[in-house]
């Protein structure tokens, strides 16, 4: 008896796993096997189709991810497999849980169907560097009805229209950022299915009079089967405890707070508009990073402004909005004024008036191809502008209450039609997350002790300072300019370190290079304050009769000037 009892363990628990590999709807198998024989004609990846219809998710497909518990295909990676066919969305979208998709770099033609906005639960959707053609802009509209969707590209292929000029409200939700996401417990329906579903493996595998022992044994098995699932489903539906306020911030904004919908204005002479008339605006999309990203935004009404949207902010809604307060009530010539932001639980964006004028380094960059001269008395006047804004920025700030700004580079210093320096992106960076590789780059304008600190910032004026003296440009070239100086100079003091419009000047670009070199020490106790540095420039400025700060407006008129050379 005890042999005949192993013996019926041993033929249920096979038939269990059996019944197990076939988890998930035939319906589901039969839709997951017709996608991808129109997406692998030439069946490529070599698969058994007939067992792939079987046990879809027991076959073990290279890049086919699925769901533990309901045995539902939730990713589909198969990149760069050389797949040749096309999309086929109608079945693709049958798999209900498909939170994944990613077909990049394969030779996969026609069209992206707009059935595809019925895969509601789709997360990530990554078709880069394929044949695919048809409208970008259609395709868009249908994707931003795929609420879930969160990380999309669909770049490198045969797509009309500009993929750079669309609305914020077609890229709203989608984002560089891949959130992740959990399936939901089956429901009573699929959990009948499956019972009956059993009872019929049961019923055909057996057929002989030990079925009527396996049968009883079955139906006890199910009893504590059904009983375990009830008391596994009470624990998931079983309210969290209250979570602490470390706990409750998700994406950067705590949930317990309030959150704004509308826009916070600080400057009067602009003409205000609405969240809605930002989101239909025609939006240019010109530099994207890993956390944040830059559009050039026109609203007919109001003018043209630059849009700053914040990624992986760890911050909560109040005290985001606190600081916004106090930089967008910050005046002076040299920082670039805040228009507005918005903050809510989506996201977070600055607004500031856009400058046709570019930045110090399209400056470096023009001079670099001979279309901009770029004089001595233009050089001084944008150090000591960069150098009078970081001043103020620290004596407006309160005593234990200093707000760095820790990413001062040339394409940070913006030129207004006068030539004079607006010192942007200030104040946000201190909410940056240092494990996400927002903080702390290794860009050249560094400081050796990564902080956010005002010594920190200090170094990184003096990197500009030394690019300003030899016309050596470290961003975008990765040009230790530090390292190239002090080895110039170790040995004596020689105008050779100078570029040529500088090294005129050489009485003045002395002193200045000293006052580089100091802001440049590796030990941060050793380097100036802001306000030292600039008390040593304006010294430079006033022993010079031939220049002030505002005599640069005479560039304006001249030809090839700012005006001429930057103008959008």
């Amino acid at each position: 008896m005890d042999n005949l009892l192993k013996f019926i363990i041993t033929v249920l628990l096979s038939l269990l796993f059996i019944r197990y590999c076939n988890g998930g709807e035939f319906i589901e198998s039969k839709s997951f096997i017709k996608f991808l024989v129109a997406l692998d004609p030439n069946n490529v990846l070599n698969v058994d189709r007939n067992a792939l219809l079987s046990y879809p998710c027991c076959y073990k497909l290279h890049g086919v991810k699925c769901d533990s518990r309901s045995e539902e295909v939730i990713e589909i990676r198969l990149e760069n497999m050389n797949l040749s066919g096309v999309i086929d969305a109608e079945s693709l979208c049958k798999l209900s849980n498909l939170r994944v998709l990613s077909l990049a770099r394969n030779k996969i033609e026609g069209t992206v169907p707009e059935s595809i906005s019925s895969c509601k639960s789709l997360t990530v959707l990554d078709l880069s560097s394929n044949f695919l053609s048809g409208n970008s802009l259609v395709l868009m509209q249908s994707l931003t009805r795929i609420k879930n969707l969160k990380k999309l590209n669909i770049s490198k292929n045969n797509f009309t229209s500009s993929q750079h000029i669309t609305s914020l409200h077609a890229l709203r939700r989608v984002t560089i950022k891949e959130s992740s996401s959990s399936t939901t417990v089956s429901d009573d329906k699929k959990t009948k299915n499956h019972h009956v579903s059993l009872m019929v493996w049961v019923l055909i595998s057996l057929g002989t009079v030990v079925v009527l022992v396996v049968l009883v044994f079955l139906y006890m098995r199910c009893v504590g089967t059904v009983k375990d699932k009830e008391v596994i489903k009470e624990v998931v539906d079983y309210p969290s405890p209250r979570k602490t306020p470390l706990d409750e911030v998700v994406d950067g904004v705590c949930d317990t707070e309030e959150k704004s919908s509308e826009l916070y204005f600080f400057m009067e002479d602009v003409e205000k508009f609405t969240m809605d008339d930002l989101l239909e605006a025609t939006a240019n999309l010109t530099k994207q990073g890993i956390c944040s990203s830059l559009y050039k935004v026109h609203i007919s009404r109001s003018g043209v402004f630059a849009v700053k949207r914040l990624k992986k902010l760890q911050v909560g809604f109040k005290e985001f909005s606190r600081t916004m307060k106090k930089i967008g009530n910050l005046k002076h010539q040299n920082v670039l004024p805040l228009v507005a932001y918005y903050s809510s639980n989506d996201e977070k964006m600055l607004i500031y008036k856009y400058q046709n004028s570019g930045s110090l380094l399209t400056l470096f960059g023009n001079y670099a191809e001979g279309k901009w001269n770029f004089p001595w008395n233009l050089r001084l006047s944008i150090a000591v502008g960069i150098a009078r804004g970081l001043a103020y920025l620290y004596r407006s700030s309160k005593k234990g209450n200093v707000i760095p700004h820790g990413n001062i580079k040339p394409s940070n210093i913006l030129l207004n039609e006068n030539g004079e320096p607006l010192i942007s992106e200030y104040g946000y960076y201190k909410f940056l997350d240092p494990d996400k590789s927002c903080l702390y780059k290794d860009n050249g304008y560094t400081a050796p002790e990564k902080m956010l600190t005002e010594e920190t910032d200090v170094y990184s004026f003096g990197v500009i300072l030394l690019e300003l003296l030899t016309g050596k440009v470290v961003e975008k070239t990765g040009l230790d300019l530090v390292k190239w100086v002090k080895s110039i100079v170790r040995e004596e003091w020689t105008g050779e370190v100078f570029d040529s419009e500088v090294a005129n000047y050489e009485m003045y670009a002395f002193p200045l290079l000293n006052v580089a070199l100091k802001c440049v020490d590796r030990l941060p106790e050793e380097r100036p304050t802001m306000t030292e540095v600039l008390e040593i420039i304006e010294e430079i400025v006033n022993d010079q009769e031939d220049i002030s700060p505002s005599s640069m407006t005479s560039f304006e008129s001249t030809p090839g000037s700012m005006k001429h050379v930057y103008a959008l």
